[in-house]
């Protein structure tokens, strides 16, 4: 599978037209604080709300790509949570593992706990055929409840250095207490392994994401490990911006004549 540097974003016309509806995401960065092919370490990019009350229409349609399944084993928190944010990541970029270790833990006892924040991961590998494979590993856990835990262990301080071959891939799954270890070596390998790695692929690539990490907060676009300050701020403005949501439908659903 080619890098997003090696394949276009816009695939197809479909996709094209798709991005031209989501009002083509900027995803601005700054100036790195370390030197790295991975990414910027921090930027960001909020579309903004018309009136401070209304989402803008690209917000209401990047709002759309939480996907609230509760069978999704790549996700955690109450698919009711008024916050999701979805992150699009590769097991083999630092900064990644940098947030993993150093802010998500905080994120997860602050807000996932309470049932404010849901926190959906997608598999976006742009770092070869390694990539690829924990990507589908990781799926693979998820099919046995355990991606998050797999999560921890691939991106545990030097665990990347050894690398994701098939070998290593399965003492992640001994790590991550995957129950059925011939079951997982079948799913990653298996097409709907594939088939699940292509449909976050290709919903990264139609937004256009350059970078890993990369995160929509609430429907807004936020790249880089940034600091726990930062995620914090977002998911606040995210909340409060939901519960203005939540109080307009209130007063709407209370008119009279809206009810039939």
């Amino acid at each position: 599978m080619p890098s997003p540097a090696a394949k276009p974003l816009l695939i197809s016309a479909g996709v094209a037209l798709a991005a031209v509806t989501l009002g083509l995401v900027s995803w601005q960065a700054t100036e790195r604080t370390e030197g790295s092919a991975e990414g910027p370490a921090a930027s960001a990019s909020a579309p903004a709300t018309a009136g401070g009350e209304q989402p803008s229409p690209q917000t209401r349609e990047l709002l759309k790509l939480a996907r609230r399944d509760r069978a999704d084993g790549l996700a955690q928190g109450s698919v009711t949570a008024p916050v999701v944010m979805i992150e699009y990541a590769d097991f083999k970029c630092g900064y990644c593992g940098k947030f993993a270790r150093d802010t998500e833990p905080e994120l997860v006892r602050k807000y996932v706990e309470d049932g404010t924040l849901r926190i959906e991961w997608r598999n976006y590998p742009i770092f070869g055929a390694d990539s690829e494979a924990a990507a589908k590993a990781a799926w693979a856990a998820g099919r046995q409840g355990r991606f998050w835990q797999f999560h921890a262990a691939a991106y545990a301080e030097g665990s990347k250095e050894k690398g994701f071959g098939d070998a290593r891939l399965v003492e992640l799954a001994e790590q991550a207490g995957v129950p059925d270890l011939d079951r997982f070596s079948a799913d990653m390998k298996g097409e709907a392994a594939q088939l699940a790695l292509q449909k976050d692929q290709d919903e990264a690539y139609r937004l256009g994401v350059s970078s890993t990490p990369s995160f929509l907060i609430g429907g807004h676009p936020v790249a880089g490990a940034q600091s726990a300050e930062a995620f914090v701020q977002a998911i606040e403005k995210a909340k409060a911006e939901a519960a203005r949501q939540s109080a307009v439908g209130q007063q709407e659903n209370a008119k009279p004549g809206t009810a039939e």
